[in-house]
């Protein structure tokens, strides 16, 4: 069961038996109301041990469609992203251009404008099962940019002001591989439960090929109104292996004192064999959590 209205999680209920889904159906609809002001649900196939597997595309009023190649966002807590990295480990070179190629024709024939993120679960055979479009930018579009060194606000802003898109596929170029990390004011040990509070020190690293995105400053006061994440921590290497162990050392070097953060998760995440070749999927965390 899932909201039609919205997602993070919000308003989705595992249903096994009828008799779940009686007892789950006003539970899900209730949280997605409360949500989203929709009570609305809609069924999906539940995969086990899916890999979550999203495509960048870009969009202009003209017809042109162009793919930024993809994402895999599989590390998750209560269905919400914590680790994205790109490209996937999980898709060839062959797959990744077939997708990306039949994804952007398909939002071009839908009439679609804008920047946009096709989302997908993969199953543990490889079959592709479509999700849903987000119709903006993503959380974790800096990985993108830094394996097309595109800047994606700017793209999405020329299209939105009705000029085609400043590049074709072909001028689209890979080139080695960014792992994004969320660092989220919550505590791990209590079921990610939010950590608002004033930030004493605040000293993020510093290095060639890393990247942050934040509001907060040193001295800053999180507020408990809002979404815990208080910055992203993006880095690229010329291969995964030297991407994972950038991310490593810039996430060991980043100081943060007076509020909990997933810092020291997000680090045991990174050291799992199953992180390190690429196997890991969307209740990966779920395990790590249970030992």
């Amino acid at each position: 069961l899932k909201a039609s209205a919205g997602g993070g999680g919000r308003g989705m209920r595992i249903v096994k038996t009828p008799e779940e889904m009686e007892k789950f159906f006003p539970l899900a609809s209730q949280e997605a109301f409360q949500a989203f002001g929709d009570g609305s649900l809609y069924l999906e196939k539940y995969i086990e041990k899916a890999k979550h597997i999203e495509f960048q595309i870009l969009v202009d009023r003209f017809g042109q469609a162009i793919h930024l190649g993809e994402r895999e966002c599989s590390i998750q807590r209560r269905h919400q992203k914590l680790i994205e990295e790109s490209p996937s480990p999980s898709l060839t070179p062959l797959e990744r251009e077939e997708i990306g190629a039949k994804t952007a024709k398909a939002l071009a024939h839908a009439g679609y404008e804008n920047a946009g993120t096709v989302e997908f679960l993969r199953d543990e055979k490889g079959h592709l099962y479509f999700m849903e479009v987000n119709a903006r930018l993503q959380v974790e579009h800096p990985v993108t940019e830094m394996i097309t060194r595109l800047d994606l606000v700017q793209e999405q802003i020329r299209i939105a002001a009705g000029h085609p898109l400043s590049l074709c596929q072909k001028d689209v170029v890979f080139e080695g591989h960014a792992i994004e990390c969320r660092i989220n004011a919550e505590d791990p040990e209590e079921d990610f439960r939010p950590t608002p509070g004033t930030i004493r020190l605040f000293s993020p690293p510093k290095g060639k090929h890393i990247r942050l995105d934040t509001h907060v400053v040193e001295g800053y006061t999180i507020p408990p109104y809002y979404d815990s994440m208080i910055a992203k921590l993006i880095v690229w290497g010329q291969d995964r292996k030297e991407a994972i162990a950038r991310m490593q050392e810039a996430l060991s070097d980043f100081q943060i004192e007076g509020v909990p953060t997933t810092i020291p998760f997000l680090l045991k995440i990174l050291e799992l064999p199953e992180f390190q070749d690429g196997t890991y999927h969307i209740h990966t965390v779920e395990k790590v959590l249970e030992k």
